[in-house]
């Protein structure tokens, strides 16, 4: 079963608060800012709730408070003076900080009052690329170093696909339906279930005016042939995060080919870690391969150069 990690190593805190453990011994024996246990080997052990205090204490620290004046707050002090920073703060990394905080408390109203403050700001494409990329690439990292547990990362990607869903609901009931647009229909290909990053993107083409269908995970090329029965020119996107396996790549390009894009005017974009496994000598004329948005948005998604 999963479990919530409740017992932290020095070199755990390092990773999540991005305080060096030196700094951290430092402020434990001038300010007392933390207590640890100790196991019968006399390696320190911390909590969660010495986790969460550094946390907050990190936040503010960044954000220019002095050590010494933190260390005069009791804990209610500082909880209220990090809520107050983390909604009234423009940095990007306060707000990654803040959302880290809210994961390692499951704390959902933090995390939608840092989302809003966000989103008054600035829009979701920059939200998203700016504070929630970073933030799941340094999850992403800690979980792999089992620095936190399955359900920390589980709780903030589901708290994000929530603000995609509701983003992506907002302009869909704002968008008027016209027969001549392009249409992107988006899908992972079989075995593929990560799909975080496509969700967004389905939510930034809508937002550029265009028509999606959003099929999801893990779908077989050929099942996609049936969509030429009504449009034989059709955008095709989709990521390859995990699958297909390095060694499958020219294999799924190949046969995407043969059934859809010989058949049709369609054209297929692919973004993900496996485009670094395709062989692009031999990438057929109508696949296209994405490292990162900029590209893709000036080829595909201005209209005046489409339409």
């Amino acid at each position: 079963m999963d479990r919530i990690k409740s017992s932290f190593s020095i070199k755990n805190l390092e990773h999540i608060s991005g305080i060096k453990a030196h700094t951290i011994r430092i402020w434990e024996k001038r300010y007392n800012l933390l207590s640890p246990e100790r196991t019968d080997t006399n390696i320190r052990r911390y909590s969660l709730d010495s986790l969460r205090k550094l946390l907050n204490i990190t936040l503010l620290y960044s954000n220019g408070v002095k050590i010494s004046k933190i260390a005069k707050l009791n804990i209610d002090e500082i909880s209220q003076l990090v809520r107050q920073i983390s909604l009234e703060s423009k940095s990007e990394q306060t707000s990654i900080n803040a959302f880290k905080l809210a994961m390692v408390n499951f704390d959902t109203s933090l995390f939608d009052l840092t989302f809003d403050e966000l989103i008054k700001e600035k829009d979701f494409e920059f939200v998203y690329m700016n504070v929630f990329v970073p933030l799941m690439m340094e999850l992403g990292i800690l979980w792999q170093t089992n620095t936190i547990s399955p359900s920390h990362e589980h709780f903030i990607t589901n708290l994000i696909k929530q603000k995609i869903h509701v983003q992506t609901d907002i302009i869909q009931a704002k968008k008027e339906n016209r027969t001549d647009d392009p249409c992107f229909i988006l899908f992972l290909p079989e075995n593929e279930i990560h799909e975080l990053s496509l969700l967004f993107l389905n939510q930034l083409i809508l937002s550029k005016g265009f028509k999606t269908i959003f099929l999801g995970q893990s779908l077989p090329s050929d099942s996609l042939s049936t969509f030429l029965n009504f449009n034989s020119t059709i955008h095709f996107v989709t990521f390859c995060t995990v699958e297909p396996n390095p060694d499958k790549m020219n294999e799924f390009v190949e046969d995407f080919n043969e059934q859809i894009l010989l058949k049709s005017d369609s054209t297929l974009s692919i973004f993900g870690n496996r485009t670094k496994d395709i062989t692009l000598e031999i990438l057929p004329t109508k696949v296209y391969t994405f490292t990162g948005l900029h590209k893709f948005k000036a080829d595909f998604l201005n209209r005046d150069k489409i339409l």
